[in-house]
């Protein structure tokens, strides 16, 4: 049986649906990632590996397959943890199979099972709520997903395991609300700096730019 789960992959700002099948079968103990896959989601297995164990879930010894479909979009982040997971978790029994049906997934694993937030969950909630389907995220993202559309479902948790606890209802997840990231503070200013113009400018094009810089 094959068990799916839906995601994104990036392009631009663009979020294209991408279905993530999961099968796990008879056959030598195995793993394996294709469609396209990036290295980042190819060490997937590894952290998804890890943060199974670290929930108190094994793999099976047997031969899992991973297909990210389309298998000609190329795949690109560690988005792709958390749908890879659950996917696992679906197919092996851990959490009810039908738990995912309608929901786009999206998250990156840590190896103790948290999730880390990610980019793109803003144009992959607004791609979600075009589908009219739901989103499950990092918890860090909840309210920034929360502002494509006042009546889509979120699921935003911190562990693998909160999800599980959610879709068997020992432990219920609020959606979050939108919210605005508030900028850090900071006494020190460019401004109060006079002279050195040629330092300044080099130090405002490396922020703005996102590039590093050697002093």
């Amino acid at each position: 049986m094959v068990q799916r789960v839906a995601t994104v992959a990036f392009e631009g700002i663009e979020a294209r649906a991408v279905d993530v099948q999961v099968q796990v079968a008879p056959g030598l103990p195995a793993f394996a990632i294709v469609g396209l896959p990036d290295k980042a989601v190819s060490e997937a297995r590894e952290r998804v590996r890890s943060a199974l164990i670290a929930s108190g879930l094994a793999l099976p010894a047997r031969r899992i397959i991973v297909n990210l479909a389309p298998a000609d979009l190329p795949k690109e982040g560690s988005h792709y943890d958390l749908p890879i997971a659950l996917g696992l978790m679906a197919a092996i029994g851990a959490i009810p199979p039908d738990a995912l049906t309608g929901f786009t997934v999206l998250g990156e694993l840590g190896l103790d099972g948290s999730i880390a937030p990610v980019a793109g969950v803003l144009p992959a909630a607004i791609g979600a709520n075009q589908r009219e389907e739901g989103l499950i995220c990092p918890a860090s993202c909840g309210s920034e997903a929360a502002w494509a559309s006042p009546d889509i479902q979120i699921i935003a948790a911190q562990s693998l395991i909160q999800i599980a606890n959610h879709f068997k209802g020992t432990q219920v997840l609020s959606r979050p609300s939108p919210r605005v990231h508030e900028a850090a503070t900071s006494k020190l200013d460019l401004r109060d700096i006079k002279g050195q113009e040629s330092a300044k400018r080099a130090l405002e094009i490396a922020a703005a730019g996102g590039h590093h810089l050697l002093m």
